[in-house]
């Protein structure tokens, strides 16, 4: 069950992962014919002729699905949403159909806003692993977080 956070309720150093989830051939592909339709992520026969000596997945596609175990995955539904501020992806090694993959994190960094009281800003690295717990992925990201309405006016008294 996940459970809505604050600002209030994150630390440095909190550490977060996310339940698994399966690439599935069918999936890759039509993620890819619709988004990134290179060969080598649309055409399994065709792929074995690429570098990559297979069909693989879009980075693109690795990258939204990372967002998705961390939005639903990881326990924590952030209060507003999830917005983010910045990222920076980086794609290790391919993720190809059957992979079961998971994401690991940690929160580095917490900044409430100056300009803005209702709000901070949360920066984390994660990594997104296979099955043989290869990092695939790595993401660094700073993404808003919204302050407790009811801790601020609490405060205010």
């Amino acid at each position: 069950m996940s459970r809505t956070v604050y600002f209030e309720d994150l630390h440095t150093g909190l550490r977060f992962k996310s339940e698994p989830f399966d690439m599935t051939e069918e999936g890759l592909i039509r993620f890819s014919r619709d988004n990134d339709p290179q060969f080598f992520h649309v055409d399994p026969e065709a792929a074995k002729e690429s570098i990559f000596g297979g069909l693989i997945a879009s980075g693109w596609q690795t990258g939204a699905l990372t967002l998705r175990a961390l939005l639903e995955g990881c326990g924590m539904t952030f209060a507003g949403g999830v917005v983010g501020m910045d990222a920076h992806l980086s794609w290790k090694r391919p993720v190809r159909p059957g992979d079961r993959l998971h994401i690991e994190g940690e929160i580095t960094k917490l900044r409430a806003s100056r300009s803005q009281p209702d709000r901070g800003f949360v920066t984390f690295k994660a990594a997104t692993l296979n099955g043989a717990g290869e990092i695939v992925q790595t993401i660094e990201a700073t993404m808003l977080a919204f302050r407790d309405p009811a801790r601020e006016a609490n405060r205010e008294r």
